[in-house]
This record gives C-alpha cells, sequence and structure tokens, in this order.
C-alpha cells in the first residue's frame, strides 16, 4: 500500500475541500482507498511540517515529493481535481 503525507489546518476551509474530495473520491472508486493517508495538523505537528517544502495548505507529498499544494480562492472542484491527480499519480507508481 502507498502512503501519502497530507498537510492541513483544522479551521482552513480548503483542506476541508481536501478531505470531502477524499471521501467522494473513495465512494466513486474505491480503489482511491488504497492510498493510505497521513493526515498532518501542521500545528500541532511543527516538527514534522518543518521538514517539508511548501506554504499553502492543504499540501500532498509523497515522500518529499510535493504533489499538490493548494492556492487561495481554489474552488472545490480546483483541488478535488488536483487530489485526484495526486492519488492517480500514486496507485500509478504502485501498478
Amino acid at each position: 500500500m502507498k502512503t501519502i503525507t497530507l498537510f492541513y489546518l483544522a479551521d482552513c476551509p480548503y483542506c476541508h475541500y481536501a478531505r470531502r474530495a477524499v471521501e467522494e473520491l473513495v465512494k466513486e472508486d474505491p480503489v482511491y482507498g488504497e492510498v493510505k493517508i497521513d493526515w498532518i495538523e501542521e500545528s500541532a505537528r511543527p516538527e514534522i511540517a518543518n521538514q517539508y517544502d511548501y506554504y499553502y495548505v492543504p499540501t500532498i507529498f509523497e515522500g518529499k515529493k510535493k504533489l499538490y499544494e493548494a492556492h487561495p480562492s481554489e474552488t472545490y472542484d480546483d483541488c478535488k481535481k488536483h487530489v485526484r491527480a495526486a492519488l492517480d499519480a500514486v496507485l500509478e507508481k504502485a501498478q
């Protein structure tokens, strides 16, 4: 099983988009559930977050490779598209 790291902040609306997107994607296609997501709340785990290069949340990494970093004013549909692409990239490597 492949693992990704997803940094978020509890009160961030874009991070809520990412969580919703993951839930919807798994419902749409259970194969997305095969990717283990290590959800890290950056303010609660700064010792981990500080080891990665990003500015905005949510941000998804596979190892130290950044797969997605949100941007201000991103829509839910934008977020879901990027989350799907990140999960697809990890699943492709697993094959």
